[in-house]
């Protein structure tokens, strides 16, 4: 949903980061003459996680050339491989995380978040610091690179030790999130009540790319992405970075088209993105009743999905 007109709109207090980079997200139409292939709970989360025997109770058909990596000591990398499967039904929606398929025609591994309808609220999901979906508001193939504005919500993440907040009143999430992470309380270390999972973020009516001095194309198109729509606190980054959740396939694609890498420390597009996080703001009063805080919406809805 667009942000509304009337939507109240407090300061985030996000600073630059170290590190700028995305949250890889994996999706898959199947068929149903596919090998089906039964789905295990991770053997750990880190490397380690195709090791895993409790069952899962769920095959996929799924092609035996499908491999998704396991996670890595070193280098270290641990990555969310938040992921959304379209079932033969054209329909159901499964979704797992950190999914993992290490081995040609091997078991596939993942936790799961309870099947869902494509055509229901799609709130949902395998993100499972917020309990938000695996595949809405992520930032598809195309998105980036087209001519076309993106019309949707996004998805971001940030680093709770430093930013998101927990006590006991208020324990780390906020509508639509229905949870923080198991061990938030030790975890969460920010400031502000208000910047929680499932926040909803976004950059004042009042700026545009001129007063922010965006630089390049990506960074102007995710501007008007955020200031439209706005993103959604979904994970916690871990550490001093900031995250957009995008499909893969995306890098490879933003690569090819700009020359120069989304993900790093430094450079014209880093500086972008970190001026973007600066300027979020929260929308304090975006509820199930009152979505991106109500009124007149700054855009048009999304147009309806088709598979």
């Amino acid at each position: 949903m667009p942000i509304g007109s009337n939507a109240q709109y407090i300061p985030a207090g996000i600073d630059k980061a170290a590190y700028g980079g995305v949250d890889q997200e994996y999706f898959y139409k199947l068929k149903a003459d596919d090998p089906y292939r039964p789905v295990y709970v991770p053997g750990a989360w880190g490397e380690g996680r195709c090791t895993g025997t409790k069952p899962v109770e769920l095959w996929l058909p799924i092609p035996d050339d499908l491999i998704v990596p396991d996670a890595t000591t070193k280098p270290y990398s641990t990555p969310n491989n938040g992921s959304a499967f379209l079932m033969p039904d054209g329909k159901t929606l499964v979704q797992l995380e950190p999914l993992a398929r290490c081995q040609h025609g091997g078991s596939i591994y993942g936790w799961r978040y309870p099947n869902i309808d494509i055509y229901g609220e799609g709130i949902g999901g395998a993100h499972f610091g917020s309990g938000l979906s695996a595949i809405g508001g992520s930032v598809r193939k195309g998105e980036l690179t087209s001519n076309q504005p993106i019309r949707h919500a996004l998805k971001v993440l940030l680093w709770g030790e430093k930013y998101l907040y927990y006590s006991k009143e208020n324990p780390g999430h906020r509508w639509p999130a229905d949870r923080a992470d198991a061990n938030a309380a030790k975890q969460y270390h920010g400031k502000n009540p208000a910047l929680v999972q499932g926040a909803l973020l976004a950059i004042l009516p009042s700026q545009t790319e001129e007063s922010l001095n965006l630089q390049t194309p990506a960074a102007k198109k995710i501007f008007h992405a955020l200031q439209d729509y706005g993103a959604y606190v979904v994970d916690d980054a871990g550490w001093d970075a900031h995250y957009l959740a995008v499909e893969r396939g995306v890098l490879d694609e933003f690569r090819k088209t700009f020359g120069y890498d989304f993900e790093g420390t430094s450079g014209q597009f880093h500086d972008d993105f970190m001026k973007l996080f600066q300027a979020l703001q929260i929308v304090d009063n975006n509820t199930a009743n009152s979505l991106g805080g109500g009124g007149i919406p700054r855009a048009a809805l999304a147009p309806p999905i088709g598979n």
